[in-house]
Formats: C-alpha cells, structure tokens, sequence
C-alpha cells in the first residue's frame, strides 16, 4: 500500500482538489460532500467504507498505469467491492445517464425532425445496452462472488466474464460525434453566427446547453472507462483469487 499517491491520514478535499476526477468516485461510496477538512480515513469511518479499499479505488481513478499486485488485493479488505459496483450502477442508470438524456432531449428538439429522432434513439438504444450490460454482471458475476466467499461452488469462471467484456464508453464517444455533426450553428458559415457588422455572434443558450451536455456525456465516458478498469484490474484479479483457493 505504500506505493499509493496518497494514505489514509491525507486530508480528503486536498486529494479531490488535486484529482478532481476522484469526485466521481464519491457517489459510488455513498460519501456526501460535506465532509470538511477531515482525513480520508475519518470520512471512510463516518461512512462505513474501508479506507484501504476506498484508497485501492481512488489509485485506479488516479493513475492509469496503476496494477495492483497479488499481495495489495490480499491485503485489502474486498467487502465493499459488489456494494461499490452496484451502487456505481444505480449512479450511471438513475442519475447520469437521465441527467444527459435530459439535455439531450432538449437539443435533440432543436435539430431537424429526422436527425433529432436518430440521436434519440442511438441514446435510448445505448441506455439499453447498458442496462443489460450491468443486469448480466448482477445476474452472473456478482452472485458467484457471494458463492465463493460463502464456500459454495458454482460454473462460472470470471475469464468467461472478463473475454466477453465489451466497453461501454465507446458508444458514448460515437453520439458525442453524432452530436457534433447535427448541431444546428456548428457550420460557422451560418447567418446567425455573424452580427450585423460582421463581427462573431455571442454564444447562444443552445451553444451554452450543448457544452454542457457534451462534457457531462465525456465525463460520464471517462468514468465507465475507470469502471471498466476496476472490474479488470481488481474485481477479475480477485475473483481470480478466490477461484483458485475454491480449486474450480
């Protein structure tokens, strides 16, 4: 654990002031901000979340070249990781993904009726996905966790999870460029884009909504990213782990 940017003593606003990416990961502890210039270990308490396994995550959120070794996973306390990835879950589908369909919904009104119904539906059709994506992993993968730690044996193998493991991030990336081509006054050619003197218009409330909606829709790819790498780097090692102590 001594190789972590930060430890349990560390101030938890000064790490998220200088990770702001870490933010993200509050929601998916159950920690409300609020929390003051207390020690991360501190608020993990206050919260009922290990501290070792909240620092484990935020090392993955932090560092993109981060691989936990054999002895990290073993030294850390893995009760929280299903309620983690569950709860991080809940986030994407009742929270982030509704916020963004939301704007989406109001730019989408904006563009020409065929176009406006395309990106609708691309939207619905990838919420879908990924509501199946994360239906499957609580149907199979979760359940054969509980199994193992339990002393129960089962047919599932994680390899079979992990090979089979698709990228929910991609899609978003593939709207975000939809989204760039349809905008209405993205062609700077337009009228409407030119004042009277031929100086550049100011940015419309459109422009203003769009922006926002295309960052939340980026940060929203980057955090299924870093989910992606919590289920390979630490969920499929563990699982791994825990398969080899029950011999299956």
């Amino acid at each position: 654990m001594n190789d972590f940017l930060y430890k349990e003593t560390d101030n938890l606003s000064a790490m998220i002031t200088a990770q702001p990416q870490l933010l993200l990961t509050l929601s998916h502890f159950g920690i409300p901000m609020g929390f003051g210039d207390k020690t991360i270990a501190q608020v993990c308490s206050e919260h009922g979340v290990d501290a070792k396994f909240f620092l484990l995550i935020c090392e993955v959120y932090s560092n993109d070249q981060f691989m936990p070794q054999a002895a990290t996973l073993r030294a850390t306390p893995m009760q929280g990781l299903v309620p983690y990835l569950l709860r991080s879950h809940d986030y994407y589908l009742n929270r982030r993904l509704p916020h963004i369909g939301h704007h989406l919904d109001k730019i989408a009104n904006m563009l020409p009726p065929r176009a406006g119904k395309a990106i609708k539906q691309f939207f619905s059709t990838y919420i879908e996905e990924v509501r199946e994506h994360f239906a499957h992993e609580e149907k199979t993968v979760y359940p054969h966790i509980s199994n193992l730690i339990g002393g129960k044996s089962d047919k599932f193998k994680i390899n079979d999870f992990l090979a089979s493991h698709g990228n929910l991030e991609d899609k978003l990336s593939d709207l975000v460029q939809i989204i760039f081509k349809y905008l209405p006054g993205c062609d700077a050619s337009k009228a409407r884009h030119v004042t009277t003197d031929g100086e550049p218009a100011a940015p419309s409330h459109a422009d203003d909504d769009a922006i926002d909606m295309i960052f939340d829709i980026l940060q929203l790819a980057l955090d299924l990213r870093k989910h992606a790498i919590v289920e390979d780097k630490i969920l499929g090692p563990f699982v791994k782990q825990l398969e080899k102590t029950a011999k299956l």
